[in-house]
């Protein structure tokens, strides 16, 4: 696995993701698709593409991803060199369902890029260099809640300016879900600026798949839970939370996410095929049929990184045939019919906030703020 999944795991997949498993033991409950106006049993899909505007390569595998594939929505790292040119191509596709990735690390060697805000006025996150800091760990070190905030709003206004404005938020390397302030911020302000924000709220049977697959021991350095509490304790704790935190963001107006499927992370192309086009498509189509067919009814956000790798791609990044493999899956007339066959839903975050404005001032009744306070304010 590359450097950048070992963050993905240890502070997304790990810190985040296991607190928004549901309890098991719940009976089955109404979606949020089905909140959303969607029939029971309906899966409903946002493919959605990560890092645009990180590099050349990585617009043209989005474009191309979504252009010529069924890849649906994407979103933007706006601190990064090549935004200008991603934001041009929104502009002249408006329909486009472009959100933000908000970006708080700067994670490769030898290309980096700073806070939008400036180094004066969000200090703690950046290194000696003037960058982002290369890792999470770091971030949670050095910046305060208020810089994350502070720099989130940037990023937002950034893109204003520039002349698009996100459907939605989601998190860059998992940053904002890393410390319980962080998440608050990134929440409040979504609620603020009526922007959806990315937060699996609901079953999340892949999530918690994904979780599984990596040393849950860890959940014992997890800030999200009670302090002084056992790894076991701390476990039922997050549950407890998980349901709370998703009515909270329902109740505010914006919509939520039943799962969040990561899954191509853990993918790795076998050595001993043949690293060509026409491998590395099949191979990763059949991983995404695969991974799909395991989906349960509601609303799920996958998660991929579309790009169109050359060899300056290889510059800074090993990551390329992964995701090579993401965008021709995507592209691949096999996986749109296996789509179309299987009778999943495509939408788009401009579409689910729509249904969520149409649903009204719905709210769930009962929400634990003991358990927020305990935990988010603690």
């Amino acid at each position: 696995m590359f450097t950048r999944l070992l963050y993905i795991v240890k502070f997304f997949w790990l810190s985040f993701c296991v607190l928004f498993i549901g309890p098991l033991s719940l009976k089955a409950q109404q979606t949020y698709a089905e909140k959303l106006g969607w029939k029971k049993g309906d899966r409903v899909l946002i493919l959605h593409v990560d890092d645009a505007g990180m590099s050349f390569d990585s617009n043209q595998g989005t474009i191309e991803a979504i252009e010529n594939g069924v890849a649906n929505s994407l979103s933007v790292m706006m601190p990064c060199p090549w935004v200008p040119p991603m934001v041009k191509y929104i502009k002249e596709n408006p329909t486009i369902d472009a959100g933000l990735h908000i970006t708080l690390t700067s994670e490769w060697s030898t290309y980096r890029w700073g806070p939008v805000a400036g180094q004066k006025r969000v200090p703690g996150l950046t290194d000696k260099e003037g960058c982002l800091w290369r890792d999470v760990d770091l971030v949670r070190k050095h910046a305060s809640s208020k810089e994350v905030g502070r720099e989130i709003k940037a990023q937002i206004a950034k893109a204003r300016k520039m002349g698009f404005n996100p459907t939605h938020l989601d998190s860059h390397m998992g940053t904002v879900f890393s410390k319980p302030g962080y998440l608050m911020k990134y929440m409040k302000i979504g609620r603020k600026e009526n922007i959806p924000i990315m937060f699996p709220g609901g079953h999340n049977t892949m999530l918690l798949a994904q979780v599984k697959m990596h040393d849950l021991s860890k959940l014992k350095d997890s800030q999200f839970s009670y302090a002084g509490a056992q790894p076991v304790e701390k476990l039922n704790s997050i549950m407890k939370l998980a349901r709370s935190v998703g009515r909270k963001v329902w109740n505010s107006g914006l919509p939520v996410l039943d799962d969040l499927n990561g899954m191509s992370y853990e993918w790795n192309f076998p050595s001993d095929m043949g690293n060509t086009d026409e491998n590395l498509q099949k191979w990763f189509r059949e991983q995404y049929e695969e991974s799909l067919n395991k989906l349960k009814p509601g609303l799920t956000m996958v998660i991929m990184h579309c790009t169109k790798t050359t060899d300056a791609y290889k510059e800074f990044s090993g990551s390329g045939d992964r995701r090579k493999g993401d965008m021709l899956a995507m592209i691949d007339p096999k996986f749109r019919k296996f789509l179309e066959d299987e009778g999943f839903i495509l939408t788009t975050w401009k579409e689910v906030m729509e249904r969520r404005k149409s649903v009204g001032p719905q709210k769930f009744k009962h929400v634990n703020q003991d358990i927020l306070k305990n935990v988010l304010f603690n």
